[in-house]
């Protein structure tokens, strides 16, 4: 991969570099090419206004050029820098030609009969098979004798079409230097580039499921590839995060529903030992419809945290009155809380109407109840609050048992927590270790959230809140 993105980064420069170059080559030799035209025509128009002044000053008003003195040899050999002259009359014959020309000019009708009417006109021509810039040069300025005369000044395109060509050589060859020096530099550049890359891909590739911890150690000495391996490393403790906690969630499931599963199975193979009695088999029964009845507690607990894992746990809001729904938990609650001696006082303040699911409320507060229950010392006082302000509704449970472990209280809301202190050691405190995560889950499924403190006179506080 990282070879193609060295090969693909290298041609890409090596591209952009002989385009631009082309482009600027391009922009050069046409600006060269006026520049050169426009000194050709000014070369040629100041050779005919010369000429054309000097064509009738001989003592015998005769019209006669002004000629360089040169042997055939010099003619031949300054033939690309020679400026031909001929002067035609308006029916185009050839009245007076340069000395060294061996023919006419090429003479065009069009060009000859404008120019005749006082214009000046250039054309493209070829004359003895060198191409030429031809001017037409209306001989009229000098009086009424040359009226219908034109002179025709031609030089020959050979030098400057030399010149563009060598510099359109010039500027390839350049161009091509450029882009292989581009290519190669852009190839030195990508491998530079992209070796922290290289170092991160193969140390990701080395890291397995039991290895997320690890992280990747690679060097990179830029800013954007030490921000890369950090987040890649976020992401990896994330993951080794999530991975422990769905492994120990996993561990911890397996054992929770391997409980009732063994008990009951003990309890009916016993009872299949012998025959027993009437009494004996409905003790039998009786307390395999406990086990059954917790393990279905912790089906449905398993079922709602999956169903939060998913993000299908989904609030179907509707107005209720939140202060109807606890007091509706806490009165299903009173026989329990009184097998131990328990009191549950319960304070609604205010209105407590809002727009919430009920019945994940409902939930919710059974559980916070249900764990003050536990916790809370026989003869104890459990207070539960329901309230609401200008936006969230919230309930608080309050026990006075052995309270939260200090250094993190949250780390009750974990599924299947349990803490080797005086609060897991409390009476009548197995459960499903579920009860909590699921609050927690009702809490995000609404966008609220629940707190847990420990009380400053003893015991827990929960809180829950959520918008109203």
């Amino acid at each position: 991969m990282t070879r193609s993105f060295r090969v693909h980064l290298a041609v890409r420069a090596s591209v952009v570099v002989t385009l631009g170059g082309l482009a600027l080559a391009a922009a050069t030799l046409w600006t060269l090419r006026e520049v050169l035209d426009r000194e050709l025509n000014a070369s040629i128009l100041n050779v005919a206004s010369i000429q054309a002044a000097s064509l009738a000053d001989g003592p015998s008003g005769e019209m006669h050029f002004h000629d360089w003195q040169l042997t055939p040899d010099e003619a031949a050999s300054v033939r690309e820098l020679m400026q031909y002259a001929q002067v035609w009359d308006a029916d185009g014959r050839s009245l007076l030609r340069s000395q060294y020309m061996t023919s006419d000019l090429p003479v065009d009708s069009a060009a000859l009969a404008r120019a005749a009417a006082g214009e000046i006109v250039w054309r493209q021509q070829t004359y003895e098979g060198v191409p030429v810039r031809s001017l037409f040069y209306p001989l009229e300025r000098l009086g009424a004798a040359h009226r219908a005369h034109v002179l025709q000044v031609a030089a020959p395109l050979t030098a400057r079409n030399q010149m563009l060509r060598r510099a359109t050589l010039f500027f390839v060859i350049l161009t091509l230097v450029l882009g292989a020096t581009t290519f190669a530099g852009a190839w030195w550049l990508a491998a530079r580039a992209v070796r922290p890359i290289d170092e991160v891909v193969d140390q990701a590739e080395a890291i397995g499921a039991g290895s997320l911890g690890r992280g990747i150690q690679a060097y990179a000495d830029t800013i954007e590839y030490r921000r890369l391996v950090d987040v890649l490393n976020s992401m990896l403790m994330r993951l080794h995060n999530a991975f422990e906690a769905q492994r120990r969630f996993t561990s911890d499931a397996s054992h929770e529903l391997r409980s009732p599963l063994t008990a009951m199975r003990g309890e009916i193979e016993l009872a299949l030992r012998r025959d027993r009695s009437a009494e004996e088999y409905r003790q039998v029964l009786e307390s395999t419809l406990e086990e059954v009845v917790r393990l279905g507690r912790i089906t449905e607990s398993l079922l709602t945290l999956a169903r939060s894992d998913a993000g299908a746990l989904r609030a179907q809001k509707d107005v209720a009155d939140a202060g109807d729904v606890v007091e509706g938990v806490v009165e299903r609650l009173r026989s329990r809380a009184a097998e131990k001696g328990q009191s549950i006082h319960l304070t609604v303040s205010g209105d407590t109407a809002g727009l919430f699911d009920a019945d994940l409320l409902a939930q919710a507060a059974w559980n916070l109840v249900e764990n003050a229950i536990k916790f809370a010392p026989t003869g104890a006082s459990i207070r539960a609050a329901v309230r609401r302000d200008d936006t969230d509704l919230e309930l608080v449970v309050e026990d006075d048992g052995p309270g939260l472990p200090a250094a993190d209280p949250d780390v009750v809301f974990e599924r299947f927590y349990r803490a080797d202190d005086a609060r897991d050691r409390a009476p009548q405190a197995s459960g499903t270790g579920l009860g909590l995560a699921i609050v927690r889950a009702v809490a995000e499924a609404h966008g609220g959230d629940v707190t847990a403190e420990n009380r400053p006179g003893g015991g827990a506080r929960f809180t829950l809140r959520i918008p109203a």
